[in-house]
């Protein structure tokens, strides 16, 4: 027969209590057992000295005998200082699964198309605030070189005129 120190549910519906209890590890959970040595209160905040209660005299006697903790009866143990429980390590506990890291990726990837549709809408505004100013700017410089080109045009003519009637007066 190997015996356990495991949790036995009591209580309500989503009102949970469970004894600690000593049982032969093919019985059921809620089923008969052999001693009972604590009880735990999980309804109670994690620091209230209520919510564990353990006779440690009895739970160091059956672990002499060999009876075996469950998991949650072991943590109750190292926290009484009864038996030592050795640090787990589960380095993949924060990564997450690959349903979550392909609906990441997905999010990640219209993020970036959002941005891009983003600059791209941002540098046809830029152009078109630009193109406006650009024309204008050749407008005034069309305007100022407009008239330099007609006074110069006036002035080729008075030219080509006082030249005619310059050779006029020399043939004469």
């Amino acid at each position: 027969m190997s015996v356990a120190i495991r949790l036995s549910r009591g209580g309500a519906k989503k009102r949970p209590y469970y004894r600690i209890v000593v049982s032969d590890s093919r019985s059921p959970r809620d089923g008969k057992y052999l001693e009972q040595i604590g009880t735990y209160n999980p309804m109670l905040p994690k620091d209230s000295g209520e919510r564990v209660k353990l006779n440690e005299d009895r739970a160091r006697h059956w672990l002499s005998v060999g009876a075996k903790p469950s998991d949650r009866v072991h943590r109750f143990l190292d926290a009484a200082g009864i038996l030592e429980r050795a640090p787990r390590n589960n380095p993949k506990k924060a990564e997450p699964g690959e349903a979550a890291k392909e609906r990441a990726e997905e999010k990640a990837a219209k993020a970036a198309e959002a941005e891009e549709a983003a600059k791209a809408a941002e540098e046809e505004a830029k152009a078109a605030a630009e193109a406006p100013a650009e024309e204008a700017a050749a407008e005034e410089v069309a305007a100022e070189e407009a008239p330099a080109e007609e006074a110069a045009a006036e002035e080729a003519p008075a030219e080509e005129a006082a030249a005619e009637d310059a050779a006029e007066e020399k043939g004469e």
